[in-house]
């Protein structure tokens, strides 16, 4: 799959651009602040319908605007796909596919498919486990469609659980309505831990290949566990080889066990302390945790052979993401470097920003977009003409 085709109105720092696409590698050059990385948002935007950078739609309207558009034509595989998104801060976005509305948003996800590796990624290994349940997620949104819903209802169930044990944490009253909850909870709680698993299960002998692939031999062995409140569902040791993941039915009622047995004390504190929401992707470097543990070089591979394993991942599933980097060659050594362009080459379409062209291995200089001064003017290679304009129609065009 590629981009084609972008267009974008009141995005971000952009009032309006147009930018033709191609398949290969395409560098995105041009200083600090002149929306390089707003541009590569947006792709990602219709992948995930969230922002690697903020965690709200508000900022990525332009100021002043009570809108902004992300329209783009898709290549996948022998079809043609117009994919649109308007985005509305405080209101429902709406999404149309071939100028066909979706009843929901989410419905786009897993249609558009990018791994995205941004200096924002070193927060996978050294942040909080809210990162990395996020990263987690989003991955598996995108492998697995349907389970959008799943977490979706997982969320507003929790938010009304501890809404629940809130009031009766004040009124120090009536709980006759938890159990229903209870029983919510555990449910999606146990389908969402049952597919978390077998994604970092999947996901675990990508990211040992491919750390070796960036750190080279004789580095510590990259490897990824899971830690939660439900002790079935993993004490953060890593995953063993040939060894299963439990069911959703067996975590499931493992979880409601484990509500069960922590009643008391959600009650005395007001919120629920059991669950999915509470968990940890645990990242293993040899004996110890990545975190705390890893150097700023290590960490930086450990970044990078996680982003790796997602696109090997993917492609091992039959699909082709594009794959974004967003200012990380400045970064990198030279050896990071090239295990980086490797993988980079081989891709169907390949995204990269850059302040300075220069900082991108030169078998990636493919097409160069040149953006300053609120324009993106490509400079070399040849591109799809006007026939892609006049098939996404006019920029920043309000959708009914």
């Amino acid at each position: 799959m590629y981009v084609r085709h972008l267009q974008l109105g009141s995005f971000r720092s952009w009032e309006a651009v147009d930018l033709a696409l191609t398949p290969g590698p395409t560098v995105l050059v041009g200083r600090n602040g002149q929306g390089k990385t707003n541009l590569v948002e947006a792709v990602g935007y219709l992948a995930t319908l969230g922002s690697h950078r903020v965690s709200s739609d508000a900022p990525l309207v332009r100021h002043g605007a009570a809108q902004a558009v992300v329209r783009a034509a898709l290549r996948k595989e022998d079809r043609e796909l117009l994919v649109e998104v308007e985005i509305n801060p405080g209101k429902a976005n709406r999404v149309r596919v071939n100028r066909s509305p979706l009843p929901r948003p989410r419905e786009l996800l897993g249609l558009v498919k990018t791994v995205l590796f941004a200096p924002e990624d070193l927060a996978l290994v050294r942040g909080d486990p809210t990162e990395r349940r996020r990263f987690l997620d989003d991955l598996l949104v995108s492998r697995t469609p349907r389970l959008a819903g799943v977490r979706a209802d997982y969320e507003r169930v929790l938010k009304q659980r501890n809404a629940l044990l809130k009031t009766a944490k004040l009124a120090r009253g009536n709980l006759a309505t938890l159990e229903v909850w209870d029983g919510h909870l555990a449910d999606l709680g146990g389908q969402l831990l049952a597919a978390r698993l077998q994604l970092a299960a999947d996901l675990d002998p990508f990211v040992t290949a491919a750390y070796e692939g960036v750190a080279g031999e004789g580095a510590d062995r990259a490897r990824l566990g899971y830690t939660s409140t439900v002790p079935l569902a993993g004490d953060g040791t890593a995953f063993l080889p040939g060894i299963g993941v439990p069911s959703a039915a067996e975590l499931t009622a493992a979880l409601a066990r484990r509500v069960e047995e922590r009643r008391k004390e959600e009650v005395d504190r007001g919120v629920t302390l059991v669950g999915p929401h509470r968990d940890d992707l645990v990242l293993h470097l040899g004996p110890a945790p990545a975190k705390g543990y890893a150097s700023h070089g290590e960490s930086w591979s450990f970044a990078l052979a996680v982003k790796l394993a997602c696109f090997a991942l993917l492609r091992a599933d039959g699909e082709e993401p594009v794959l974004v980097l967003d200012d990380v060659f400045a970064e990198l050594d030279a050896g990071r470097r090239t295990a980086l362009a490797e993988v980079a080459g081989t891709a169907e379409q390949c995204l990269i920003t850059a302040a300075v062209a220069e900082d991108v291995p030169a078998a990636l200089r493919g097409t160069r977009v040149q953006v300053a001064a609120g324009t993106a003017t490509v400079l070399t290679a040849e591109v799809d003409g006007p026939a892609a304009a006049e098939e996404a129609g006019p920029v920043g065009e309000a959708h009914g």
